[in-house]
């Protein structure tokens, strides 16, 4: 596979790029009915697995692509190591609190956390970056503050779940996008930071007596050790797709999975649509639509 530590990914969509990117989004989109099949256990546990048994499918990866020196140049690195660690820290808050909503009936929320997420990365964009942005794209990130406001006065709070999830995943992609190495290498590099603290909390579990893993072969024991999987696969499929696809496709793309949550809350797990929701979306699905038509309006002259 192409890194991009050593080439630069050509303005351009390929069959291969528009094939990883939907496997990612279709796997990120079912994902909940796996998480809602966990929700009896502690959402700090479900992470931990989560941590732990990633760490075999990225190495194996890394080994497969000759990947490896990349990581040992990283470990050797100081300053490598400290942006890791901040990524490493807002992907496991973000982990926490998406498997927390899920299993607590929050659904939507996450669906409203991951539909807001690209308007607040080119908000990061023009405040940290300076960069310089459309009128449409400040028109839309106006209608996510105006949805976030009607959710608020609704409920006489903050969308906590849905913001929650938004800043940690839009923090994670701009610090991410900084870290001097590779997709892949870089995944591998978090969840090896992560593995201590994950290692010592099983072990306290198991301890304690209250470990869901291994009580026998259980189902639980299966679908814990399966979080690798449906954790490092995913994520793995997006980086390698990303690379291989225009902006503006990834930018049409990443509403693949949100609206897979959205229906799945609604229409599977039954979850209260109401009023201010009612509102709320529409008015978010209106800036991504103008977000988006002004991505592709710019790619275009970009390319011309």
């Amino acid at each position: 596979m192409a890194d991009t530590t050593t080439s630069l990914p050509r303005n351009e969509d390929s069959l291969a790029g528009f094939g990883y990117a939907l496997a990612a989004y279709l796997l990120w989109g079912f994902l909940p009915l796996y998480l809602k099949a966990l929700a009896h256990i502690p959402p700090v546990e479900v992470i931990a697995h989560r941590i732990l048994w990633s760490v075999p499918i990225a190495g194996a990866l890394l080994i497969l692509t000759g990947r490896t020196a990349d990581l040992r140049h990283a470990i050797t690195s100081p300053r490598m190591m400290g942006m890791a660690a901040v990524t490493a820290a807002l992907v496991s808050l973000n982990w926490g609190i998406y498997v927390w909503a899920i299993g607590a009936g929050h659904t939507l929320d996450a669906a409203l956390g991951y539909y807001i997420n690209p308007l607040f990365s080119i908000f990061l964009g023009a405040v940290l970056l300076r960069e310089r942005l459309a009128t449409a794209q400040w028109v839309a990130i106006g209608l996510a503050a105006l949805a976030v406001v009607i959710l608020t006065v609704e409920a006489g709070r903050l969308p906590v779940v849905a913001l929650g999830l938004t800043l940690t995943w839009g923090l994670y992609a701009f610090f991410k996008k900084r870290l001097p190495i590779g997709p892949n290498q870089g995944f591998m590099l978090e969840v090896l930071l992560l593995s201590p603290a994950a290692i010592v909390y099983m072990v306290h579990l198991d301890r304690a007596g209250t470990s869901h893993f291994l009580e026998g072969v259980s189902f639980d024991s299966w679908m814990l050790f399966g979080c690798g999987l449906v954790t490092a696969v995913p994520l793995i499929l997006y980086a390698n797709g990303a690379k291989r696809l225009k902006l503006s496709t990834i930018a049409v793309m990443q509403y693949i999975a949100p609206t897979m949550i959205f229906l799945t809350a609604v229409f599977v797990f039954g979850e209260e649509f109401g009023t201010a929701r009612a509102i709320a979306f529409p008015l978010i699905w209106a800036g991504l639509i103008l977000y988006t038509a002004s991505m592709v309006q710019q790619a275009r002259a970009a390319g011309r």
